[in-house]
């Protein structure tokens, strides 16, 4: 998984299909999604470009993308944000979802 920074967060969202994790170390609920987030990486690491984006330090890339809240799943095609998740998500259901956008 990509660790982006303020200062490459353009070029790691570039591609045809990005989901950049936006988490933070204190918060519970990311820690919970990190092992589902490795697991659907393994899985559609093909289709699907994964990056993290720390919000400690880059709070106005979160803002930019509206993530008011930890953890959110953004979606990137081609470099533009389309949708974003927030919350904790079951595997199979995020796996859903992830194939419906490489689907479409």
């Amino acid at each position: 998984m990509i660790e982006a920074t303020a200062n490459d967060f353009n070029e790691s969202v570039a591609g045809p299909l990005t989901v950049v994790d936006f988490w933070a170390p204190w918060c519970g609920p990311c820690k919970m999604m990190a092992p589902i987030m490795e697991k659907l990486e393994q899985q559609y690491d093909s289709d699907i470009k994964f990056v993290k984006m720390n919000v400690d330090g880059n709070q106005e890339i979160a803002q930019r993308y509206k993530v008011m809240s930890i953890p959110s799943l953004v979606l990137f095609r081609d470099g533009v944000a389309k949708e974003k998740v927030t919350g904790v998500y079951p595997e199979a259901k995020l796996a859903h979802y992830f194939e419906r956008k490489i689907n479409e």
